[in-house]
């Protein structure tokens, strides 16, 4: 098996996710294990068909410079496997890989090594989620559907609420090119299509929008899931700038427990300014690549000039792999802060716990920041 170099540190941040479930950078497989291996459908539709990888970690990880050597190509990051030597006791550590890493091919096979195949489905799923900018259980549960992959509800916690309200975003932000194409009866037309765009049906329905923007079937499939990810993200955006003004307040006030020592305090005193600094820099960087959204669907709304939504969805892939990186580091400090950070005296982190997260926080923004 592949072992990445494990310090103190990297113990010390896994024992702190033990007690949390998916984030957009986490997706905890022995957590949901331990709160639902009783639910019938965790065995019937799991993640992974293989038994220790469905116990796993994986986590989005910024890539530290002597890790950069690991991989044929360059990239920022990378998807994180962590099997877990007990996966209930995180503290304990664990095997470590990266997903393409050099030598992967060779220890994943044998690790997922089955009589029946199994092995492939859990290989393909890997390489989806290798794929994704973030972890984010709403792009993992449509990603792996486009490749036919349907794990149990308990993997890809999702809340009604949640679903209720980002069709009714959805719906909201449609809308005005449904009246263009429907006029009549707009408003059910757009809950149709808006279903559609939600669940990757591109049927007949669909078929005058990619005629009217002259895409191929691949171009327009590509382009939708896109514009689908585009619209998640704008939702998740309106509620980040209050949860991050939240964190950015936190960071002036939070107190460890316990005695901070002289380089302890040292370092906070650094690290907190800066990284308050890098969260309004990466929300403002997210701002802007949603305004180059907007003006492309508005020239094809209120300009009737399809070009500019048209170049979007071809630009679109690769714009909503930047977008959903920093959209999923950010609302990772905003879920983990809001789990760990806002809760009482028993709760708080020692002052070093809370440099260390705040050092991940600052080196996951590390690769999307621009300029300092």
């Amino acid at each position: 098996m592949l072992m990445a170099s494990k310090s103190k540190r990297d113990f010390r941040n896994l024992a702190n996710i033990t007690e949390t479930a998916s984030t957009s950078r986490i997706l905890n497989l022995a957590h949901v294990h331990s709160q639902s291996a009783s639910d019938p459908d965790y065995g019937i539709k799991p993640f992974f068909r293989n038994g220790k990888l469905n116990k796993a970690v994986l986590i989005k990880h910024t890539l530290r410079p002597n890790e950069l050597e690991l991989f044929q190509k360059p990239r920022r990051s990378a998807t994180k496997i962590i099997m877990p030597f007990d996966p209930n006791d995180l503290r304990l550590g664990g095997e470590a890989f990266f997903i393409n890493q050099y030598g992967y091919d060779r220890s994943i096979r044998a690790l997922l090594s089955t009589s029946d195949g199994q092995g492939q489905t859990d290989m393909e799923t890997l390489a989806v989620l290798d794929t994704l900018p973030s972890l984010d259980p709403f792009l993992l549960r449509e990603s792996l559907a486009r490749k036919g992959i349907q794990p149990a509800a308990c993997y890809l916690r999702i809340s009604a609420n949640d679903i209720s309200s980002m069709i009714t975003f959805a719906n909201q932000e449609i809308e005005r090119l449904i009246n263009i194409a429907y006029q009549d009866g707009a408003k059910a037309a757009s809950m149709r299509f808006t279903g559609k765009i939600l669940s990757d049906s591109l049927d007949k329905e669909l078929e005058p929008l990619k005629a009217t923007l002259r895409l191929s079937p691949s171009q327009f499939a590509d382009g939708i899931f896109s514009w689908r990810g585009f619209l998640y993200f704008k939702w998740r955006h309106l509620d980040l700038q209050s949860e991050l003004r939240a964190v950015i307040d936190g960071l002036a006030k939070y107190q460890p427990i316990g005695l901070i020592d002289a380089e302890v305090k040292e370092l906070l005193t650094t690290v907190r300014p800066r990284l308050a600094k890098r969260i309004l820099t990466a929300l403002g960087n997210v701002g802007n690549i949603l305004h180059h959204y907007d003006a492309s669907y508005a020239a094809l709304i209120e300009g009737h000039d399809p070009g500019p939504f048209r170049q979007f969805l071809l630009d679109g892939p690769k714009m909503f792999f930047e977008l959903g990186e920093h959209v999923g580091i950010l609302t990772h400090i905003a879920s983990f802060w809001s789990y760990r950070m806002s809760g009482g005296p028993a709760r708080r982190l020692t002052p070093l716990d809370y440099a260390d997260t705040l050092l991940d926080f600052d080196e996951s923004l590390s690769c999307v920041f621009i300029g300092d």
